[in-house]
């Protein structure tokens, strides 16, 4: 096992980190940037390393100034958590080549899986089902509207690199397609680095569904089960639940063992997600393979008491996994609630700024993950998320109302956040019943004027 590590990301996921890390009796190093410098993952982590300015570009993106941190703390692994460098296959090689374990997939894994059409192919040759789509790189308009033709509309224009929404546009025409086209190649550019786009068949009236992953460094792999990511607003997740009320044992174990499959194909190694979508019929499609912890991982610990933090650390360490997939046994119901400092019905606007006030949630079946604290300064370089709102019972009705007190218990002020949205949702009598798709939240707000 490790002795130290060094966490390469900030927020609620570096904190999470940091205690997985102090009971595995792990030392902890924090890097931050200036704007972070009072974060609660800088208190907590034994040792702290400023790396740069707020930006990004100048933090938690500089890669030299991380192998710096790195190498003056003397630490044997670096956790990248999710977002930033955690699905860059470079960052990857060059912990490897400073003799630092990276604690996440291989960089061959990443480079496989990030790049979307490779992993379209990959995946197809393992026998998994994919949505009808290009099969190469849409370089111009004629491209693209030949694809089209082919596949018929609705199409969606997907960016090859990334993730998150970005990049990603639905058109149901001609005329949609092409003014589409050169915005999504411009916003899969300026988040990604690479304009490269494909575009597949828009499957209407959907679930998103992923399978957890672990697989260690000896071949042996097992699936968590299933979360449904279906609450979401242009493509970016609001809620998360496990188990999803649209999978039964025999769909579970398909699409867990598709998950499998495409995963062994790959040799994949450590905590990874393979995402589907789900259809009317129960059919089911690959989308892509995250190769990453999760935002919404803790809702697999809540129902499958493995802690997936720890596991990451421990097959990075060279430990085996334990664990059968006959050992997997999915108790209770879980939901996630994500908490973004936005205005959602000012159409989801950032609310930067002082938390003056705060009340966290607490009682039987309530996790919180989360850094703020009364006088912490929500800063506008980074992302909204500013906790991580956690449900458990015995079943999805009762985690329902565990989630509603949790809520309704809730207070963070003087920012706008998402709260209100969720208990909003929670009273939704087709979210009550599960009966939703990814365009519910669209067809939820339109209901009483909201956002749309």
């Amino acid at each position: 096992m490790f002795s130290k590590v060094l966490i390469a990301n900030r927020g609620e996921i570096a904190l999470r980190i940091i205690r997985a890390c102090r009971e595995l009796g792990i030392r902890t190093v924090a890097v931050f940037s200036e704007v972070d410098r009072d974060s609660l993952h800088v208190r907590f982590a034994d040792e702290a390393i400023c790396i740069g300015q707020a930006p990004s570009s100048s933090s938690y993106l500089n890669i030299p100034a991380i192998i710096s941190a790195a190498e003056i703390a003397d630490v044997e692994a670096i956790h990248p958590g999710y977002g930033f460098l955690a699905e860059n296959p470079h960052f990857a090689e060059i912990c490897e080549s400073c003799k630092i374990t990276f604690i996440g997939p291989t960089p061959e894994n990443m480079r496989l899986m990030g790049d979307k059409m490779t992993a379209r192919s990959m995946m197809h040759k393992a026998g998994l089902p994919i949505v009808p789509g290009s099969t190469s790189i849409i370089r111009s308009k004629e491209e693209a509207l030949k694809t089209a033709k082919s596949i018929g509309y609705p199409v969606i224009i997907k960016a090859a690199a990334g993730g998150g929404g970005k990049g990603m546009r639905v058109c149901h025409n001609d005329l949609t397609l092409i003014s589409s086209l050169m915005t999504a190649q411009a916003e899969a550019d300026a988040n990604f680095g690479n304009p490269d786009v494909y575009i597949e068949k828009y499957i209407e009236k959907t679930r998103h569904i992923e399978i957890q992953i672990l697989a260690d460094k000896y071949g042996h792999m097992i699936h968590l089960g299933e979360r449904d990511c279906s609450i979401q607003r242009r493509h970016q997740k609001l809620l998360e639940e496990s188990p999803s009320v649209a999978i039964n044992n025999k769909l579970r174990r398909r699409i867990g063992e598709m998950a499998l499959r495409g995963s062994k194909s790959v040799n994949y190694v450590s905590a990874g997600t393979i995402e589907f979508l789900l259809d009317e019929n129960n059919n089911f499609y690959f989308m892509e393979m995250n190769t990453r912890i999760q935002v919404e991982h803790p809702v697999t610990e809540m129902v499958s008491g493995v802690d997936l933090i720890k596991s990451q650390i421990r097959i990075a360490s060279g430990e085996r996994i334990r664990l059968h997939q006959d050992d997997i046994q999915l108790r209770g119901s879980s939901i996630e609630c994500r908490i973004n400092a936005e205005d959602f019905q000012n159409n989801f606007m950032p609310s930067p700024g002082k938390i003056e006030s705060l009340i966290l949630p607490g009682g039987p079946g309530i996790r919180v993950d989360t850094h703020i604290y009364p006088g912490y300064e929500i800063s506008p370089y980074y992302d909204s998320l500013v906790a991580k709102l956690i449900s458990y019972a015995n079943t999805r009705d009762e985690a329902i109302k565990v989630m509603q007190r949790g809520l309704s218990e809730f207070h963070i002020a003087p920012i706008k956040t998402t709260i209100p949205f969720h208990l909003r949702l929670m009273e939704h009598p087709l979210f009550l019943k599960g009966e939703v798709s990814t365009h519910f939240v669209q067809e939820m707000l339109k209901e009483k004027g909201g956002e749309e």
